[in-house]
């Protein structure tokens, strides 16, 4: 469907630090650029309905979502073109909804929509949904994605479980993405839009409101595009029950929770403490060059309903040192074992991924990833590719239906840990960063693991092949993903053209409209790919 981008240019303005919207499951969802003003610093963003972060698109499990995404974007500072990614949602069925560019969809152009409608039937949790285009949610377009469970295994440990309970974390950058050299220390931490950068004390903070003697399940999401998040609140501890979108044992106790970019937790959060004010802390990654000015905590207020509107009384920069904090390991899945032994007779099933980095590219295997001009599930459905000469040759593997899937992942790449994410599934973590310890009964299962920062980890995941489809498996660092730092799955593709539901004539009419835009209206070619700054370890 193509509109005039008037009909939505008033709706641009006045909306960045209002209180994320709700919306869905069915729904318009349109990409606007708009100036924001969200840590001091006034600046040109790609937001997902004129907000940052976008509104909330929320609904129950078993639900069919229908996101009608309308693409307004004019700036040309910033790509122009978008795709969206559901981020954790397996996408059974409906493969050519997922998302990333020329994975599984050509991009939208500007002044066109694409509705991705698909069916969430055996998932709840904590989502999230950003641009899968070059860097482009660098520059504001990701939002959260909340599935409830009407019958959630957990319901009786918390009280209260809405809009209110989500907080996203975010590094924020005052230039435009496609304009950073990485790596780069953002410019200010966001927590549910809200951030402060060095030496400014005035701009507003996220309040997080409770009532003493209520339970809160909290939903935290890092929808972070590079550095990962130390979190803490003052005074208070966390139980932790579920792992992106997948639940856990309840871990009581815990004083810290470190996470990684696009990784989701739910806590419970017993409001059990005075009434007072007290800090939430937010204590980012350093990742920039040595003498680099570092980015400023994060810093949101949890305020007790009767407590006076003030700040905390308590000195802003001084974080406790924590006593219990989180342990990927000690993390376990509420129910069945990870998937079974591999089979030996096949050797795709398991796989060992190298990942090495040679300036100005991360390379998995030997191979850096570069985008195909052909989506891969188009190449697949169009049956003109084998197996295995599907494109980009090198990053594609391929596997076989209904196996148990093995890859390990050495960790220890630049000296930094990266959190690789596999769309279409979650997987068991037999093996985590720092640990030497592997479990096969009840590890905890998510989308995203840290692969560690020293060469001495080994992390391992296993998944079962129950969804055929190109399912792209990446690091969550958008900087490295537009480095090389991806492959594909190619799942079982000989069943995917029986397997994918019917696919829209909208989608096959994607890939037409995006190779007719001129190279300046298409994907910006990142302008500060150097990556050389890095010190290797």
């Amino acid at each position: 469907m193509t509109f005039t981008l008037l009909s939505f240019a008033l709706a641009a303005l006045g909306f960045a630090n209002t209180a994320s919207a709700q919306i869905g499951p069915v729904a318009v969802l349109p990409i606007i650029n708009a100036e924001v003003n969200l840590d001091g610093f006034p600046r040109q963003a790609v937001l997902a309905g004129g907000t940052f972060p976008g509104p909330t698109i929320k609904g129950n499990k078993g639900d069919n979502f229908q996101i009608n995404v309308q693409n307004y974007l004019t700036n040309e500072t910033m790509d122009k073109t978008t795709t969206i990614h559901w981020h954790g949602i397996f996408q059974r069925e409906t493969n050519w909804a997922d998302g990333p560019a020329f994975v599984t969809q050509c991009p939208i152009a500007s002044g066109d929509s694409f509705l991705y409608d698909f069916n969430v039937p055996d998932q709840a949790g904590t989502f999230w949904y950003h641009s899968h285009l070059g860097t482009q949610y660098c520059d504001g377009l990701r939002g959260p994605f909340i599935v409830y469970d009407p019958e959630d295994p957990h319901a009786d440990l918390y009280d209260v479980d809405d809009e209110t309970t989500i907080i996203t974390l975010a590094d924020w950058y005052h230039t435009a993405a496609s304009l950073i050299t990485p790596p780069a220390d953002p410019n200010s931490v966001l927590i549910n839009g809200f951030g402060r950068q060095a030496n400014d004390t005035t701009s507003p903070l996220a309040v997080i409101n409770v009532e003493q003697g209520k339970r809160y399940r909290i939903r935290l999401i890092s929808i972070s595009c590079d550095p990962y998040f130390n979190f803490t609140i003052d005074g208070h501890n966390f139980t932790i029950i579920e792992a992106d979108g997948e639940n856990t044992e309840p871990l009581p106790g815990i004083d810290e929770i470190q996470i990684f970019a696009s990784q989701r937790y739910s806590f419970i959060l017993d409001a059990n403490q005075p009434i007072d004010n007290y800090w939430i802390h937010v204590l980012p990654e350093i990742i920039g060059n040595p003498g680099a000015p570092p980015t400023p905590p994060g810093l949101a207020i949890l305020h007790y309903l009767g407590a006076p509107v003030v700040d905390p009384t308590a000195d802003p920069n001084e974080v406790p040192t924590p006593e219990n904090p989180l342990f990927e390991p000690n993390l376990h899945a509420l129910g069945g074992p990870a998937p079974g032994e591999l089979d030996p007779d096949c050797a795709e099933c398991d796989l060992v991924l190298n990942f090495t980095f040679n300036t100005p590219n991360f390379f998995v295997n030997n191979v850096t990833y570069v985008s195909p001009t052909v989506p891969v599930l188009l190449q697949i459905l169009g049956g003109n590719y084998t197996a295995q000469d599907l494109m980009p040759q090198g990053s594609v593997y391929t596997l076989p239906r209904n196996q148990t899937i093995q890859i390990t992942m050495p960790g220890g790449v630049l000296g930094i840990p990266h959190p690789l994410h596999l769309h279409g599934h979650s997987f068991s973590v037999i093996r985590s960063a720092g640990s030497s310890a592997t479990n096969t009964i009840n590890p905890v299962r998510r989308d995203t693991v840290s692969i560690g920062s020293s060469s001495a980890d080994q992390v391992t995941i296993r998944f079962t092949t129950d969804n055929p489809g190109p399912w792209f498996l990446h690091c969550h660092i958008d900087f490295h993903l537009a480095a090389g730092f991806a492959v594909v799955m190619a799942e079982d593709p000989a069943d995917v053209p029986s397997y994918v539901k019917p696919i829209p004539p909208q989608w096959d009419q994607l890939c037409p409209i995006y190779d007719a835009l001129p190279v300046t209206a298409q994907i910006l070619t990142p302008l500060a790919a150097n990556l050389s700054t890095y010190t290797l370890t």
